[in-house]
């Protein structure tokens, strides 16, 4: 069954300046290892949860907050990517820690920080973290999908009770699913092993050689095919051999969400 998720959420120029508000901000002077603080802090995470969910241990995070262990260019890339603060703020303390533009991966990191239990304490004794979620638009381009979903394309973690934390989340663009799966919107996807497991009428997201794209699996008279169809009636049934596919990964659940301010 596939669950629908839609978040409403007010965003205003002034919403992340009011968070950073809450905790003094470092001086133009601070060193990087003061800027990290801040993030911790920021976050209301202990050190071990933020080492956590940066995936290093806390004595890896011990050295880089008392400045024994430089910040590399890859874990500056994992520390924005974890905590939705901007990088050139984080490396040279230009501008400012939080982008105030509503741009997909700001929105999905509200997302995240409105409506995760990352840090609520009977969720972390169940080790409950939230499913990942990827700035990978899996309907673009056709590169290996498996050697995308790394660390570094993570901007954030959701927990919903309907939402697999097992499961990748990633974005899908697009008219040929609407109304049902918008433009936009965030996808939680399973692989499956094979294509004998299909259940027909449920959105999979379809990989071949030349194209990923999101659709309503239906039975073809012919067994060595297979129907692609869109919710969309302006978008035409496709008819795709099944040795052309090359992974399927089930939908599990849409997250759609609405900007007001």
């Amino acid at each position: 069954t596939l669950h629908h998720t839609k978040l409403t959420m007010k965003i205003t120029e002034n919403t992340l300046r009011r968070r950073a508000d809450a905790v003094e901000l470092p001086s133009t002077s601070a060193s990087i290892a003061d800027r990290l603080k801040y993030l911790i802090l920021f976050t209301r995470k202990t050190q071990a949860q933020f080492a956590a969910e940066l995936h290093i241990d806390p004595a890896t995070l011990s050295k880089l907050l008392s400045g024994r262990l430089d910040v590399s260019k890859r874990m500056a890339s994992r520390i924005s990517g974890a905590t939705g603060c901007d990088r050139d703020w984080l490396v040279l303390g230009t501008g400012i820690p939080f982008p105030r533009t509503a741009t997909p991966s700001t929105v999905v990191r509200e997302i995240c920080r409105g409506v995760s239990a990352i840090t609520d304490p009977e969720v972390c004794r169940y080790e409950m973290i939230g499913a990942p979620v990827y700035d990978i638009d899996v309907t673009a381009g056709h590169d290996a999908l498996a050697a995308m979903f790394t660390d570094e394309h993570i901007v954030g973690r959701l927990f919903l009770p309907s939402i697999n934390p097992a499961s990748p989340i990633v974005r899908v663009s697009g008219e040929s699913m609407k109304p049902q799966i918008p433009d936009g919107s965030y996808i939680s996807i399973r692989p499956i092993a094979n294509d004998s497991t299909i259940f027909w009428g449920q959105p999979y997201l379809v990989v071949t050689d030349d194209y990923r794209m999101v659709k309503v699996l239906r039975r073809h008279p012919d067994e060595s095919k297979i129907i692609l169809h869109s919710f969309n009636p302006e978008f035409d049934d496709i008819e795709l051999p099944r040795d052309q596919i090359r992974h399927l990964f089930v939908v599990q659940s849409v997250i759609t969400y609405n900007i007001f301010g």
